[in-house]
């Protein structure tokens, strides 16, 4: 049996970590979830509520956060699971298939919107081709790395923004990435409060000025909440 650790950051978003907690089988994994003070009000009931759950506090943001919960997991393989994301209920599946293959060192899951706008279909198939052409997932499609490969990189840099793509681009270079097929699905709340052409193209823009060389802490002053 293959010992995962599930990696919950959260800020702010109690509801959604309630949902993802109380809907998805995580089985004999560890569940880590990682906040920060500003949430220990809002957080209080649901941590008493799931004792099985390991509650870590941590300085705010998300690699800080990702990191805090790395350093007290105990799995062969770490799973950073977005609080408004679903993971599918076959999971486990795509790390053993991964597991199998020593030249794999990290994976990721099918992109999905719970959304039924046609819009949505468009991003979904976007970001296929993103994976597909340049081995580039994102945080919201639920990385999962071999502990031994995520400590050789050092983990997430510290970064505003952007700590999942600069985490995938060292990992690429020590092996291979998994695209498992099972789907993991992500809150359409951000597309719909801001605009789904808004957040597209926000995002299009940020990849873009990212890979020309723009520090991370630039980006994240242009980056809307």
């Amino acid at each position: 049996m293959i010992r995962i650790s599930v990696i919950i950051p959260v800020y702010r978003d109690t509801a959604a970590l309630a949902r993802t907690l109380a809907s998805t089988d995580f089985g004999d994994a560890d569940v880590i979830v990682v906040s920060t003070a500003d949430d220990a009000e809002s957080l209080a009931a649901l941590r008493a509520a799931r004792p099985d759950v390991q509650w870590v506090d941590a300085a705010r943001g998300r690699a800080a956060q990702m990191n805090a919960g790395a350093a007290v997991s105990r799995g062969l393989w770490l799973l950073f699971l977005h609080a408004d994301t679903q993971l599918p209920s076959d999971w486990r599946s795509a790390i053993a298939g991964a597991h199998r293959d020593s030249r794999v060192v990290f994976g990721c899951f099918r992109f999905a919107l719970d959304s039924p706008r046609v819009v949505a279909r468009a991003i979904e198939l976007g970001v296929r081709l993103r994976v597909a052409l340049f081995d580039l997932p994102y945080g919201d499609q639920a990385i999962f790395v071999r502990r031994d490969a995520f400590e050789a990189v050092g983990g997430y840099a510290a970064l505003p923004i952007m700590e999942d793509v600069d985490l995938v681009r060292r990992l690429r270079e020590t092996g291979r990435l998994w695209r498992a097929s099972n789907v993991a699905v992500t809150s359409a709340r951000r597309w719909e409060r801001l605009g789904w052409v808004r957040v597209t193209s926000q995002h299009l823009r940020l990849i873009l000025l990212y890979f020309l060389g723009v520090a991370p802490e630039r980006l994240k002053c242009t980056h809307a909440d």
